[in-house]
């Protein structure tokens, strides 16, 4: 079952809230996700472990990450999902409202750093993702976070994952998990693996061009290490930025 489904909007709204009993986990999740805003130590220490694993060259300041994180979204997430919901057929609105019922954290952590493990791991399974390297990558900050990825897509296909229902509701390609899976696999057997992009940014070079930049966790880092890191040159990055590879080159070389 898909998003673009038949199934009626009560149904497929009923079926992304979930039982009482998974509602409740959820608003735990969006709690500690909130409260990870103000747990600067524990930013720290995720960020220097992905440092460590080399997910990450240079960490970027606290400035750095908050506009880093909004260039993210509104250059790249948000119309890149919009383009591809119009070609799915699917309506762009009623998705994130679905989106939230299923996982409300996973829409309050555009970058991520701030989400729980199995926040990270529903929101690469309730999504069709434009590049999921940089959700395996931020699951690199858990000792198990790739091992818990791949049990739960496989309990997912199996029809026996406690959110099965929920996140199918969702996912906007019924074939999704099993392309995910594989490519987990691959990935983790050899990082060079070619990126299993989104249909919509395969096929179109500018959205290409911005999977360059914000696809992975290295290049969107080393992109957010390129913003400015004073308070002026934020507001003015924001006045006057409308492109972010007017910051970096396309292949975001340093």
């Amino acid at each position: 079952m898909t998003a673009r489904t038949t199934e009626s909007p009560l149904r497929l709204l009923r079926d992304a809230a979930g039982p009482p009993r998974v509602v409740r986990g959820k608003l735990a999740r969006l709690g500690r996700v909130i409260g990870g805003y103000a747990a600067t130590r524990r930013l720290d220490a995720r960020l220097a472990r992905l440092h460590e694993r080399g997910h990450v060259e240079r960490v970027p300041s606290r400035l750095q990450l908050a506009l880093g994180g909004w260039d993210m979204l509104r250059f790249f997430i948000q119309p890149a999902a919009a383009d591809y919901y119009a070609k799915q057929g699917i309506d762009f609105g009623f998705h994130q409202l679905l989106r939230f019922l299923d996982e409300p954290a996973s829409l309050t952590d555009p970058v991520g750093l701030f989400s729980t493990r199995d926040g990270i791991i529903g929101h690469l399974m309730q999504v069709v993702h434009a590049n999921p390297v940089y959700d395996l990558q931020l699951l690199d900050m858990f000792d198990d976070g790739l091992d818990a990825l791949e049990a739960q897509i496989a309990a997912m296909l199996a029809g026996t994952h406690p959110r099965a229902r929920s996140i199918g509701a969702i996912v906007e390609e019924p074939d999704y998990h099993a392309r995910l899976l594989d490519f987990v696999r691959r990935w983790r057997a050899d990082p060079r693996t070619p990126p299993l992009l989104r249909s919509n940014v395969e096929a179109d070079a500018r959205y290409r061009e911005l999977e360059a930049i914000f696809g992975t966790m290295t290049s969107a880092m080393r992109y957010f290490c390129a913003l400015p890191d004073t308070l002026p040159g934020a507001l003015r990055h924001l006045r006057t930025v409308t492109d972010p590879r007017d910051v970096i080159r396309p292949n975001n070389a340093p």
